[in-house]
């Protein structure tokens, strides 16, 4: 059964922006790529504010992709460039992503956050925004 993965990510600080882009966008290819890899969308919300979402056709492909560079690297420098971090898994029977909002509920009722090393008070808290009506920027990579 098809396993869907989410994830939010608020960069902390304009100077972190760069290598995160660079670095998300390496990421992104991968995810693509990767095997076992059946739908991918990414989306840049607002206030810095980053979405992934992905479909995978087992939890060992998502796990092996985590692991794998340029990946694996780049969740440890999260720590430090993020101070928002929350990710949702869950099985569904069809490959098809959902939309924002779903996700978005998804991650406040079943999802957790992620370790970061200057986490704000919404992360303390575990409060999660809604992704924006207005979308800076969406794309579909698979």
């Amino acid at each position: 059964m098809p396993i869907v993965s989410v994830t939010r990510l608020r960069v902390r600080s304009w100077r972190f922006l760069p290598a995160f882009v660079v670095t998300a966008f390496r990421v992104g290819n991968q995810a693509s790529a990767a095997a076992g890899s059946l739908a991918v969308k990414v989306f840049n919300d607002r206030r810095k504010t980053f979405w992934t979402c992905t479909c995978w056709d087992s939890a060992e492909s998502m796990r092996a992709f985590m692991l794998t560079a340029p990946h694996g690297p780049a969740m440890r420098k999260l720590l430090e460039w993020c101070d928002e971090a929350a990710l949702v898994h869950w099985e569904q029977a069809t490959q098809e992503l959902p939309s924002w909002t779903e996700a978005h509920r998804r991650m406040v009722a079943e999802g957790r956050t992620s370790k970061v090393n200057h986490p704000s008070e919404a992360q303390k808290a575990f409060r999660i925004e809604e992704p924006s009506e207005r979308r800076w920027g969406e794309a579909r990579l698979k």
